[in-house]
């Protein structure tokens, strides 16, 4: 894009453009940090399970940070707590820069737990800023095509930032092992941290200072969606994702590398190939779910591709069970059951933006990342401990529980 045509753009696509750089490069740096500590702990002769605690506090203080940070950017405004997560992010890797012997598990778990909560910052951010960059038809009645138009696009911007962000975060996993082979570890999160601070200093100078903020200071305790569409979307996403770790964080690596006798670079690379493959899904999720007049998705979407995922673990699950093409069935599985679920979160990430409020919209979106967080606590836990005592088909049964859950909850939601 030359400086020309920057220039002609408007001001809510120039803040966009900055908000989706920096959720690029933060979503780059998590990926590629996830994967250097799941490969540099394997190295160290660490089990999967021990490996995936040490991003417990990663998801607990996600949990924390979506409930409070909406509140923080309904006061602050999303600029700061956008530029507050990608400073904390340059923090969290430059505590993991020291020498081996200084990286114990409380440790590096203490900075799993900053990056966390840099993470769900950011995010945060960049999914409530879409909300007020979009062009908005407030004025003109929900029957028209102008209206449609505008939650056309809003649905197509958001699915836009959220495919992206997943396509990208499968590219960090590869980013990651080759750092690690090319810098080792220290290396590799010293160059990460240095270009984040260059990518948070031109945010700085570039993001509004007024970007979210409410005109209304919000109290504490409005940090809990008083929307009963939000209260019940922000649960059927909780299951959604609890049904998705509750077999793909710690269960499927592992029996993947026990079951199929793949190293740690297969497992990892086929993990980071679906994660890019699910992002570029959730891109196109659009032109999946939206027919020829332009009608938006609601409640109703999501209780179908909800029940249409819904069917897929069990089918897996079934596979394992009467023993019917093992490698064939998991890895066909997990590829139908990926983009299915792309545009799941596709719809739900539109559908939380639609039913947002306008004014402290970061609130709405942050209790909703919360469940969401929530989720991917429940389904981490889990995945580990059910395995550990019943293996990937018990993790598989708990998964088609889950789905149907969200699915049933779908029901209630009304027209966005």
């Amino acid at each position: 894009m030359s400086l020309l045509t920057l220039k002609t753009l408007s001001p809510q696509i120039k803040q966009y453009l900055v908000i989706t750089g920096n959720y690029w490069a933060f979503t780059l740096t998590d990926g590629a940090l996830r994967m250097l500590v799941v490969l540099y702990f394997h190295q160290l002769g660490y089990s999967p399970l021990s490996i995936a605690m040490l991003f417990l506090f990663y998801e607990v203080f996600g949990v924390i940070t979506n409930l409070v940070g909406g509140w923080l950017g309904a006061r602050l405004g999303l600029n700061k707590t956008m530029n507050i997560g990608l400073a904390l992010q340059i923090i969290a890797l430059a505590m993991l820069a020291v020498p081996a012997e200084m990286l114990t598990v409380i440790y590096v778990m203490a900075a799993q737990a900053l990056s966390g909560i840099a993470k769900d910052l950011n995010k945060m951010s960049a999914k409530s800023s879409i909300k007020l960059l979009v062009p908005q038809s407030e004025s003109i009645d929900e029957n028209s095509d102008n209206k449609n138009k505008s939650k056309a696009t809003l649905y197509k911007w958001v699915a836009i930032l959220t495919g992206s962000k997943n396509a990208l975060k499968g590219i960090g996993f590869f980013l990651g092992g080759l750092l690690l082979t090319l810098l080792e570890f220290k290396g590799a999160v010293i160059l990460m941290a240095a270009i984040l601070a260059i990518v948070w200093l031109f945010s700085l100078l570039l993001l509004k200072a007024d970007l979210g903020k409410a005109k209304n200071k919000p109290k504490f305790n409005e940090i809990f969606s008083k929307s009963a569409d939000i209260n019940i979307l922000s649960a059927a996403r909780m299951f959604l994702f609890g049904a998705r770790d509750v077999w793909f964080v710690v269960a499927l690596p592992v029996f993947l590398a026990v079951t199929f006798n793949w190293d740690h670079w297969w497992v990892g690379g086929f993990m980071a190939s679906w994660v890019i493959g699910y992002g570029i899904v959730q891109s196109v999720a659009p032109m999946i779910t939206n027919n020829k007049s332009g009608k938006t998705p609601s409640g109703k979407d999501a209780f179908i591709w909800a029940s249409y995922l819904t069917i897929i673990p069990a089918l897996i699950a079934l596979a394992l069970q009467f023993d019917f093409y093992i490698q064939a069935s998991i890895i066909v599985g997990l590829l139908i059951f990926g983009a299915v679920f792309a545009v799941n979160s596709s719809l739900h990430s539109y559908l939380i933006v639609s039913y947002a409020g306008k004014d402290g919209v970061s609130l709405d979106v942050g209790f909703y990342y919360m469940a969401n967080a929530m989720g991917r606590l429940i389904g981490t836990v889990l995945s580990g401990w059910v395995y550990q005592e019943h293996g990937l088909q018990a993790c598989l049964w708990i998964s088609t529980a889950f789905l149907a859950s969200a699915s049933l909850l779908s029901l209630k939601l009304k027209q966005a």
